[in-house]
């Protein structure tokens, strides 16, 4: 009887602690790739602009499709990722105006910060999803002990500032997002000048764009551990889940 549960467990835990994805893969293969072909094989000498694009934009879609082969799950932000880079393909194949992409650019972070304020009128507020991620934190122990501190109301207030400063953070990428594509974006589409400015947008959203709005996200993350800790007397080492004890 226990020789069959052993197995069980190691089956078990080895689903709890999924393999990592590569930071860095994922940095050349969907930034910095993409924008040395876009900058310095769009000439007519070499691929063309058209060409090009199309084999840029083929590593990051490329990309999302193996993630998804491979783990058998969908990841939303890669999935999302994927169409977004699928519609500026398309718009600028199509020699659409570079005020569609910005339009694009901006549209797309600020729906979710639409959606996560938005979802503060449901039984399921995003900023669950978000920041109290079971995989992440303890949630069952943060629930009971807010329930053993009656203090119900004071943690929900607290999800809710949460929410709006991770909403925030989405709107604060909108913003850079269409000030950094109005701002590079200016050369027809389908031609050398653009698919090298595509490339500069591609190279700057890393610093211009993700930097800052990691940095609201990671200030919202401080502020929901404090306020965690402050209404449940739970510790940091409490509310994150150990991965030693998985082991």
């Amino acid at each position: 009887m226990t020789d069959k549960i052993a197995p069980d467990n190691t089956v078990t835990n080895n689903k709890e602690a999924p393999k990592k994805e590569n930071m860095w893969l994922n940095i050349i293969v969907n930034v910095a790739i993409p924008t040395i072909i876009l900058m310095k094989l769009s000439g007519e000498t070499k691929l063309g602009p058209t060409l090009a694009l199309i084999v840029a934009l083929a590593f990051p879609i490329g990309y999302g499709v193996i993630d998804y082969l491979k783990t058998r799950k969908l990841n939303f932000f890669s999935a999302l990722g994927v169409v977004s880079v699928m519609l500026t393909g398309g718009m600028t194949l199509l020699k659409l105006p570079p005020e569609y992409i910005a339009i694009k650019e901006a549209a797309i972070p600020a729906l979710f910060g639409l959606a996560v304020l938005g979802s503060l009128k449901t039984r399921f507020p995003l900023v669950k999803t978000f920041m109290l991620n079971p995989q992440i934190m303890q949630v069952e122990k943060i629930q009971n002990a807010v329930e053993k501190n009656q203090c119900k109301h004071a943690f929900e207030q607290t999800l809710t500032n949460a929410s709006i400063m991770l909403a925030s953070s989405f709107f604060l990428s909108s913003v850079l997002n269409y000030g950094l594509a109005k701002y590079l974006l200016v050369s027809e589409p389908g031609s050398e000048a653009f698919n090298a400015e595509l490339g500069t947008m591609t190279a700057m959203s890393f610093p211009v764009i993700t930097i800052p709005t990691m940095l609201v996200f990671v200030g919202a993350m401080f502020y929901l551990f404090r306020q965690i800790k402050k209404h449940t007397g739970l510790s940091i080492d409490d509310i994150l889940i150990n991965p030693d004890n998985n082991k």
